[in-house]
């Protein structure tokens, strides 16, 4: 079970990388390879690895993988070395993280360049290679290439519908629940190109058994978008978040920490909710008349209205291209079930969450 978790977090991992290549069509190579580029030139966390940098030769590994078996997550699984046990010392990754470090630091010595590699964690630990071999490296490689462009920072959108969803929370009004006032927190998505809002709750947690509730409705609603752009949080970067949606064909994305603008639209959303929509409620409302009174809002004004940006209405936008919207699997809650593993006791009992269950006679043990 400890080894199938592992490659469980490993193939999701896989997936997150491989994922912004998937929409790419054969005609925009260029296109494609400024991705490749992208993803082989920035530094990753990679789980149960030394490395911080990823090579070219294997995100088009992952990504031909991937494609074979339609979309199968278990493809990306972690496969036995055939040649454990013997020194690779310098091979094709090596080769691109040390020439990507020479690309940034053109000045720099050799020995800078390897205590900088050293100090990434980019090199496998039984990394060996002469200096030798190093300067062909860098001599075969163009280093005289120009620097990369500077960040584009332009308005981005979406080229079509459910492409891409923002998601956040917003902190919401207090609601009477039993007798009692208690806090609520809207959970919302939004579509990046329609600005079609797929689904939104108030709920009484902020916490991520909240969140995917939200996300299945959506879901289920709305189809399947390529990519999820979620908050930085330690509850959107649990395993279980990540395995779902990457088993649905889903790639999570994570906005980067003090860099609001990722987020623009779902924060500009909220603000509209704030002004047109929690202005004009009464005081006194139950949590079930705040949801059944935000969504007539949403379908009935906001989906209905011309978007200040888009100068069209989010529900024509989103309608017009209907017919190259996913649909959720109809066994979707499966995507979402939870695996523990226990064991049953000679007395056919077994614990969980707190309670007793009485299992088959044939599995005690």
């Amino acid at each position: 079970m400890k080894d199938k978790s592992k490659k469980e977090k490993t193939a999701v991992f896989r997936f997150g990388v491989i994922s912004p290549l998937m929409g790419v069509k054969q005609t925009q190579r260029g296109d494609k390879e400024k991705l490749i580029r992208e993803i082989t030139s920035r530094q990753w966390e990679i789980p149960f690895s030394g490395r911080s940098f990823i090579g070219r030769s294997t995100v088009l590994q992952w990504l031909g993988r991937y494609k074979e078996s339609g979309g199968k997550l278990e493809s990306l699984y972690p496969k036995e070395r055939s040649d454990k046990g013997r020194c690779r010392a310098l091979d094709e990754d090596s080769e691109k993280i040390l020439t990507e470090l020479k690309k940034q630091h053109r000045g720099a010595s050799l020995p800078v360049i390897l205590k900088k590699a050293k100090e990434k964690k980019a090199l496998p630990a039984d990394f060996k290679a002469s200096n030798q071999s190093i300067y062909r490296i860098f001599k075969r490689y163009g280093l005289d290439k120009e620097d990369a462009a500077k960040e584009d920072m332009r308005r981005y959108e979406a080229e079509l519908p459910n492409d891409l969803w923002q998601s956040d929370c917003m902190h919401g009004p207090r609601v009477i629940v039993d007798g009692k006032l208690k806090k609520s927190f809207l959970f919302a998505f939004i579509d990046d190109h329609s600005r079609i809002i797929p689904y939104g709750e108030f709920y009484l947690r902020e916490n991520l058994t909240a969140y995917i509730k939200c996300l299945k409705k959506a879901l289920k609603k709305r189809g399947l978008p390529r990519k999820l752009y979620v908050d930085n949080g330690p509850s959107f970067r649990a395993h279980h978040l990540q395995y779902s949606t990457a088993s649905l064909g889903i790639a999570l994305i994570y906005s980067t920490a003090y860099r609001p603008e990722g987020k623009g639209k779902i924060e500009r959303w909220f603000k509209t909710v704030r002004s047109g929509f929690l202005s004009n409620l009464p005081q006194d409302i139950t949590l079930e008349s705040l949801n059944e009174r935000l969504w007539q809002w949403t379908e009935k004004e906001y989906h209905l209205a011309l978007h200040s940006v888009t100068k069209e209405k989010p529900l024509e936008r989103y309608l017009r291209h209907l017919h190259l919207i996913r649909s959720a699997p109809k066994e979707l809650n499966d995507y979402f079930r939870k695996r523990i593993v226990r064991k049953i006791h000679k007395d056919r009992t077994v614990s969980l969450i707190g309670r007793i269950y009485e299992g088959p006679v044939e599995l005690t043990g």
